[in-house]
């Protein structure tokens, strides 16, 4: 299991795609992407998504993810989304009292009980008690993450940059 944490963006791609029966639909599918703004979130999408679509395409739909990190699982037969909400129990020092802080996440998993034992797994080595508050499949089709590092020599890529 591998975390990411980074400023994640859902986008919905809608384009024309050809069923088990041949014929042709017209579907929206969910992606998220990895980037630091809405102009990169798109780029992204349309440069990822742009190898897989055969055709025209167009970008339905892009809005900040309500999670800040995401769980990988390293099994290739996970491949479903669950979006995780998880409430971190504080006690505060001055009232005594048990307060609650709402936490997202998304998981990769092919099932619920997988998605909360992955949980389990990641919040398992942190001294923080929490409680899963939901946990609901999603209809995100996959995770692409921003992987490109600009290396210390590497110049800006547009002109008049000195």
């Amino acid at each position: 299991m591998r975390s990411r944490t980074a400023q994640w963006f859902e986008t919905k791609v809608r384009y024309e795609k050809q069923m088990e029966d041949g014929l042709q639909k017209k579907v929206t599918e969910q992606y998220v992407v990895d980037a630091l703004s809405f102009t990169e979130a798109e780029a992204s999408i349309t440069e990822e998504i742009s190898s897989y679509i055969s055709g025209e395409f167009d970008i339905a739909d892009i809005k900040k993810a309500s999670y800040g990190e995401v769980f990988f699982s390293e099994n290739d037969n996970e491949d479903r989304f669950f979006k995780a909400k998880l409430q971190f129990i504080t006690i505060d020092e001055n009232t005594e009292k048990e307060k609650r802080s709402n936490v997202y996440y998304l998981v990769q998993a092919s099932t619920f009980q997988q998605a909360v034992n992955h949980i389990e797994e990641v919040m398992g080595g942190t001294m923080i008690d929490y409680v899963i508050a939901s946990l609901a499949e999603t209809q995100v089709m996959d995770v692409f993450e921003h992987n490109k590092i600009m290396k210390r020599d590497d110049k800006p890529e547009f002109e008049g940059a000195e």
